[in-house]
């Protein structure tokens, strides 16, 4: 089948590199490449999507409350030792 194809200029550097690397017809590499690509996608498994289980961290220590994150960082830095 006959097309028109526009490749980004980085693409048709590197197949244009590779032709003439290997000797072969632009177009067969092209070819070979997109093979290559769409064997490769298929042969990807599809993962189960990524779940993150909550897990409790209990609530923060006594004199600390998440009312004010600001304060509390201060105050969690401050106790740091250094």
């Amino acid at each position: 089948m006959r097309t028109t194809l526009t490749l980004d200029d980085d693409v048709a550097a590197r197949l244009q590199a590779e032709a003439r690397r290997s000797g072969r017809p632009f177009r067969t590499v092209v070819n070979e490449h997109l093979r290559a690509a769409l064997a490769q996608r298929r042969a990807v498994k599809a993962l189960p999507p990524f779940r993150v289980e909550p897990r409790t961290l209990g609530g923060p220590l006594p004199g600390l409350s998440y009312d004010n994150i600001a304060a509390l960082l201060d105050d969690v830095e401050d106790a740091r030792p250094r």
